[in-house]
C-alpha cells in the first residue's frame, strides 16, 4: 500500500517519539527535542491522538474502564 503524506507524517512522529523514549537516559536534551519535533509535526498537520492511532492501525485492542485489554 503506497504511503501518503499524512501517513508519512504519522510514521515520522512515531519514530521521533520512539527515539525520544529510547534516548532519554543517554541525552535528555536530544530526547526532548525529538519529542517536541514529533508533537509539532502532529499539531502542524492538525492530527488528533485518536486519529493517529486509527491511521497507523495500532489500536486494534480495546480497553475497558479499568484499563484491561478486551
Amino acid at each position: 500500500m503506497p504511503l501518503n503524506d499524512r501517513h508519512d507524517d504519522l510514521l515520522i512522529a512515531v519514530a521521533l517519539t520512539e527515539f525520544s523514549v529510547h534516548y532519554e537516559g543517554v541525552d535528555r536534551e536530544l530526547a526532548e527535542h525529538a519529542w517536541q519535533l514529533a508533537a509539532d509535526r502532529l499539531v502542524d498537520r492538525d492530527v488528533e491522538p485518536a486519529e493517529a492511532v486509527d491511521a497507523l492501525e495500532i489500536g486494534e485492542t480495546t480497553t475497558d474502564a479499568t484499563g484491561q485489554s478486551t
